[in-house]
């Protein structure tokens, strides 16, 4: 009985370990393939023109031959079944752009199909090409023209900021739009119901029944300014803190019991009511460069 029962599992465990390891090939075999490095912008969807792809390789040969760092462009269809991350770090470790010392490579990589797109950045180049700088440029000046169906003017445009901010140039003052301030008042108001009676009764105290409520008001003006890029939204949110610093102010003196008893009283009554690279042989190629797997990605 034993020697049956040891024979079922050995079968069991034989059958799983086959069916796992066919699953796995199955799967690897349906990964998208990653291109051979032939030249630095590489279009397998045939988006560019061949004038805006042969603009975009003599800019990046020049780029390389003043500075270095070994920057290449990849458009494909889709990345599926993978993210467009895991993708991504696949052709980097595969194309190895940069140098080898230095690891000074990039790739702007998009899926056309997916409307993805991401910057991969080498290790040396982290210091310049920054999470907060390419996710700006990626927001800022890809995808935007992307949504235009402009696809030519968005890579080049990528591919311009990546080799100033490379260079050292600053990229422009963020862009404040509506749309961002809109997106910060879902984050701004909430804050500001819970922050205004705290903040106003204390800067009252400090600074009295007339000073109070005007530093209130300057501190959610500034508050607001800074999550929503607005001016015309900062306002309003200013003279609510001057209002509110007031009616807090009265309730503090009404309710204090102690130096600071009447504070927690009015925090209460307000919030009650609202809850609580280089060259092969056989043409361009990578020059050992290694990625560590960082970088943003962006939709459009």
């Amino acid at each position: 009985m034993r020697a049956r029962l040891r024979r079922a599992i050995a079968a069991a465990a034989l059958i799983a370990g086959s069916v796992s390891s066919l699953s796995l090939t199955a799967f690897a075999q349906t990964l998208q393939p990653i291109p051979e490095l032939r030249a630095r912008v590489t279009d397998l969807t045939g988006t560019l023109s061949r004038s805006e792809q042969a603009a975009l390789e003599a800019k990046l040969e020049s780029f390389q031959q003043r500075k270095g760092a070994q920057i290449a462009v990849l458009i494909v269809a889709s990345t599926e079944p993978e993210e467009i991350e895991q993708y991504g770090i696949r052709v980097a470790d595969a194309w190895n752009l940069g140098r080898a010392e230095s690891d000074d490579g990039a790739l702007l990589l998009i899926a056309k199909d997916d409307r993805e797109v991401r910057i991969e950045v080498g290790h040396g180049l982290e210091g310049a090409l920054t999470d907060a700088l390419t996710n700006r440029i990626i927001d800022e000046m890809i995808v935007p023209r992307f949504r235009a169906g402009d696809f030519g003017g968005g890579v080049n445009e990528g591919v311009d900021r990546m080799l100033a901010v490379i260079e050292g140039e600053p990229l422009p003052a963020p862009q404040h739009d509506w749309g961002r301030g809109i997106r910060g008042l879902e984050t701004l108001f909430p804050f500001a119901l819970f922050a205004i009676p705290i903040l106003g009764g204390i800067l009252r105290m400090i600074f009295g029944k007339v000073l109070g409520p005007l530093f209130t008001g300057g501190a959610m003006f500034v508050v607001g300014w800074l999550l929503t890029g607005s001016v015309l939204l900062a306002i309003p949110l200013a003279l609510i803190g001057v209002l509110f610093s007031f009616i807090g102010g009265h309730r503090i003196r009404r309710t204090r019991g102690g130096h600071w008893g009447g504070f927690g009283g009015a925090s209460r009554g307000w919030g009650g009511g609202f809850g609580g690279g280089g060259f092969g042989s056989g043409g361009f190629s990578g020059g050992g460069g290694s990625f560590g797997g960082g970088g943003p990605s962006g939709r459009w």
